[in-house]
């Protein structure tokens, strides 16, 4: 009958129409909905969310067509560290006015209504005087007054809503380069204005000589355009000026020396004409080259800065709070950097540990393979040392620290991954390799052509050289290999790889040694049951006994087995660094480590016998059902079904493929065997810090490229020639990284090199057309046959040569 009661029960739950949530738009679980009731809420915080809104009169935010589908889940915390005297000084900014600034970014940042929402933040608390919402970066810039309410008041609000605020750690460098960009973007504004109103007065005056002008209007034209092109000069183009001064002090010879020379003489000798009343003025041209020579530099600076937007995300591994013990047993959360050798932090299972310390209480498994390259966890009990980026899987520990911020090991590797980037010598593109010699040349045969006309006809010597000036502008060797490179990068990029600057491109084209990594980058980077030896039967039990533990063998026998039925589980006993025990189905079950499974099960040789059936590179765990061991399991990390044949593709194409690993060179040397590599080829148990020597001494003629996901690879990438960072990988590891893979597998690896290789060759087509167009045009100009105008005319010609062909090149293919 009872049975029969919870079939029709079931049966009912099923037959209700699904209710929606008033706030969010899911399903509300049956048993959270309110018969009768106009506004239904799938949870707690969706109600709390609704209710806020609705008593401050922003009911409209639900009037939004798009507005975010997911439930408000609020995570609890107090956010009292945000009041703290340390997190002020590293995060906010005083107003004269007496308010405070901060940036903060927030979880859970959907579309307009999630702006809508945030920015109305002032209307839910007085005393905060405004909210912006950066949509692209989740950034949300809080102005409030601290007199009125603290900022943790601030915090829980916009946690109440559903969008968990967390510090945002780049606001100095944010507020550099928001001042140089407005800079930059001024100098290119009034650059372009003065170019546009200069084209009008030149098209009036191409006009009045093809259909006539009267004189007067042809001097006011030739007048108006000199006066507006010396402000262009003396402001905007300045900067050239300035590297070419620059360049000259320090005795080298860069783009900006040719270009200052070809601007100042082409502004002196136009000046010079409208004073005359006679020969052409070139202010139309300099001013648009003025304006276009500054939006490329500003788009290459913000190539560059994309490279190096990776120094602050390097120290977002750790996390940006710990919990700390007092004596009296309190806890009480405090800003990472606040944290001192002596204070005991609580680190409770899943979470990141802030600090190196050793652990005074508790028992429980550590996962250190962002830290250390290893996939197995290790234990950690009383008295062992664990390290900050670590985390904890499996129970509560205190941890005395030892060793905080700075000093800590993984804050030492990062301060590695820096210097290494500082002392990598650059690899210098093609085009600047010839640029010294090039502008030496132009400047020695403008040199030339004066003398040789100065003799033949005075009048031209001047207008000549200028001409050659011009027309050998080398825009189009500037533009030739970055041209193609950005191109290259664009495709790159709707392929799925990011790539951060040309140099890597080039350094990749050439063949060379390639490190991978294997967690995660050879292997799938989780723990799967990869062999398993014993009865059927068995695997019900176990799956009751796993389902709802938190560890990653768990997980493992979850995903092998999934969509088996289990049966009812009782009295579960979690051993932290053993296993786990309970009643199942009426049978006492073990699963664990064989030192845990033993201790609750007799042994005998045939234990021995079961275990030496396994790969002795993988984790082994037993099973035991009432007092007899009757299976065995494997865990490790299966290899990527592609990393053969990509493998196999580099070495065809020239390269020396390597495994270098932190975990331990049992496991490395089976993954060799799977890739067909020779031993010596395959280094594991190598920690962050050998790993970093060991690519520095493979340095020489060759290219060396290290691939990794890690925190472990992240000071090996950055000694390297160029870092490659994997699909699923640490943040340091990506910050540090020259190239992202944002597809899972090493076949994007392939795709990445050969792409290089066309992109080198796009490069060396355009740098043979601009020469080839130099070459003519400077014959031309020395001859005679070219006056500045036509120069000025055909200097376009080569650049459009060189786009047309970096437009046209297929480097890298589109994926879907």
């Amino acid at each position: 009958m009872a049975f029969a009661d919870r079939a029709t029960l079931t049966t009912g739950a099923v037959a209700r129409a699904a209710v929606s949530c008033t706030h969010c738009g899911l399903e509300v679980p049956s048993g959270l909905v309110d018969d009768g009731a106009t506004r239904q809420f799938c949870c707690t915080g969706c109600r709390t969310a609704y209710e806020i809104l609705h008593e401050h009169g922003l009911d409209q935010y639900y009037r939004f067509g798009e507005r975010r589908e997911e439930a408000v889940r609020p995570s609890g915390r107090t956010y009292e560290e945000f009041d703290h005297d340390a997190f002020h000084a590293l995060y906010v900014r005083r107003h004269p006015d007496g308010t405070a600034q901060v940036e903060l970014y927030l979880e859970g940042v959907h579309c307009a209504s999630c702006v809508w929402l945030v920015e109305r933040v002032p209307l839910l608390l007085p005393g905060v005087g405004g909210a912006e919402l950066d949509i692209r970066r989740s950034l949300a810039r809080v102005v409030w007054d601290p007199s009125a309410l603290p900022l943790s008041r601030v915090a829980c609000m916009l946690d109440s809503l559903g969008y968990p605020p967390h510090p945002f750690r780049g606001v100095k460098r944010d507020e550099v380069r928001r001042h140089e960009d407005r800079a930059m973007l001024v100098r290119i504004g009034v650059a372009g204005a003065i170019a546009g109103n200069i084209m009008l007065a030149a098209f009036a005056l191409y006009a009045g000589w093809m259909g006539g002008m009267e004189h007067e209007w042809q001097v006011f034209f030739r007048w108006l355009s000199l006066l507006l092109v010396t402000p262009a000069l003396l402001w905007p183009g300045r900067v050239f000026f300035a590297g070419a001064w620059a360049a000259l002090r320090t005795r080298t010879l860069h783009m900006d020396v040719p270009i200052a020379l070809g601007l100042g003489v082409g502004y002196l000798q136009g000046a010079v004409n409208t004073m005359r009343d006679a020969g052409p003025i070139y202010f139309d041209g300099l001013a648009l080259l003025i304006f276009l020579l500054l939006v490329g530099r500003y788009l290459q600076q913000r190539g560059q800065r994309a490279a190096a937007d990776g120094a602050e995300l390097l120290y977002s591994l750790t996390p940006s709070t710990a919990r700390v013990a007092d004596d009296t047993g309190a806890v009480r959360e405090i800003p990472a950097e606040a944290l001192l050798p002596g204070m005991t932090l609580d680190v409770r299972p899943g979470e990141t540990l802030a600090a190196d310390g050793v652990v005074t209480r508790g028992r429980s498994q550590i996962d250190a393979a962002l830290l250390t390259g290893e996939s197995r966890p290790a234990s950690a009990a009383e008295g062992d040392v664990v390290y900050a980026g670590t985390v904890n899987l499996s129970a509560p520990l205190r941890v005395r620290v030892e060793q905080a911020g700075e000093s800590s090991r993984v804050a030492k590797i990062l301060q590695q991954v820096e210097e290494s980037a500082r002392r990598r010598a650059p690899v210098v593109e093609t085009a600047n390799r010839m640029a010294a010699w090039f502008v030496g040349a132009v400047l020695v045969l403008a040199g030339i052509t004066f003398v040789i006309w100065e003799f033949r006809a005075p009048g031209t010597a001047v207008d000549n050289a200028i001409a050659l000036l011009i027309v050998t502008c080398p825009c189009a060797l500037a533009l030739s290999t970055p041209l193609a490179v950005s191109m290259a990068i664009g495709r790159a990029a709707r392929s799925g790889i990011f790539i951060k600057g040309g140099d890597a491109v080039e350094s990749l084209a050439r063949p060379g040694v390639v490190f991978l990594d294997k967690t995660g980058t050879i292997t799938e980077g989780r723990t799967a049951l990869v062999e398993w030896v014993g009865p059927a039967w068995v695997k019900p039990l176990v799956l009751a006994l796993e389902t709802d533990a938190t560890h990653p063998v768990a997980a493992g026998f979850r995903d092998a087995w999934a969509g088996m039925p289990a049966p009812v589980v009782d009295d579960v006993r979690h051993v932290p660094g053993g296993g786990v025990t309970g009643r199942v189905d009426g049978h006492t079950v073990s699963v664990g480590s064989p030192r845990f499974v033993r201790e609750h099960a007799p042994s005998d040789a045939s234990v021995d016998a079961l275990l030496g059936r396994l790969d002795t590179a993988r984790t082994p765990v037993l099973v035991a059902v009432d007092g007899a061991v009757v299976g065995a399991a494997a865990f490790g990390d299966p290899v990527r079904a592609d990393a053969g044949p990509a493998v196999g593709a580099l070495r065809a194409r020239g390269w020396e493929v390597r495994v270098l690993s932190g975990d331990a060179q049992a496991v490395v040397d089976a993954v060799g065997r799977a890739l067909d590599l020779p031993r010596t080829a395959c280094l594991g148990g190598a920690s962050p810090e050998e790993k970093r020597r060991v690519v520095e001494r493979a340095h020489g003629e060759r290219s060396v490229v290290m691939v990794g996901d890690g925190v472990n690879d992240a000071a090996a990438m950055a000694a390297a020639t160029v870092g490659v960072g994997v699909h699923g990988g640490a943040e340091a590891c990506l910050a540090t990284a020259d190239v992202y893979l944002t597809r899972p597998g090493l076949d994007a690896l392939v795709d990445l090199v050969r792409g290089a290789e066309r992109t080198m060759h796009v490069i060396r087509r355009n740098l043979a057309f601009s020469l080839v167009y130099n070459v003519i045009g400077a014959g031309l100009a020395m001859a005679g046959r070219i006056d500045p105008l036509v120069a000025a005319l055909l200097m376009p010609a080569s650049s459009l040569t060189v786009v047309i062909s970096s437009w046209q090149a297929r480097t890298f293919g589109r994926r879907n």
